[in-house]
């Protein structure tokens, strides 16, 4: 069966050549080279990029914001030492949501301290966000402000 094959292969190539021998020339043979060059000129348009502005409206608020929350966060938590200062019974005299933050009976220097590491660090974290160009650049400031929001209505509502 191999001998078939062999036998065949040459056969088979040399009808194909012949074939080939009747089909009439190719353009290229009878037509000078530059005649068959297309030159397509393609127009140069590069990626329309949108730049925003880091430091814009929207951003500004945001940020004045969330400081706004941490610091009246701090401030109410400010009321826990003032009740134990003055030695009240039956409201918040220490502090028991964050004391790992504030320390049981912070001071002012600490809680205005927290407030501006607070603050400075989600403003930063969304200033590269949105320098970067990601779209949850506002998640640090909203995080912070509903946090803060949070902890001064609990501050208000038990140690007022």
């Amino acid at each position: 069966m191999k001998s078939v094959f062999r036998s065949m292969l040459p056969v088979l190539v040399l009808v194909g050549v012949s074939a080939a021998a009747d089909l009439p020339d190719a353009p290229s043979a009878v037509m000078p080279m530059a005649s068959m060059m297309v030159v397509a000129t393609v127009p140069a348009v590069s990626p329309r990029v949108v730049e925003t502005k880091t430091l814009d409206i929207k951003f500004v608020s945001l940020a004045l914001v969330s400081a706004g929350s941490t610091f009246a966060d701090s401030y109410t938590t400010l009321f826990a030492t003032q009740n134990w200062l003055a030695g009240k019974k039956g409201v918040c005299n220490m502090e028991a949501q964050s004391p790992y933050l504030y320390g049981i009976h912070p001071t002012a220097g600490r809680a205005y301290a927290v407030a501006s590491a607070k603050s400075a660090g989600s403003i930063l974290a969304s200033y590269y966000l949105r320098k970067h160009h990601s779209k949850l650049w506002s998640l640090p400031l909203v995080a912070n402000s509903v946090l803060s929001l949070q902890g001064t209505a609990q501050n208000l509502a038990t140690c007022n």
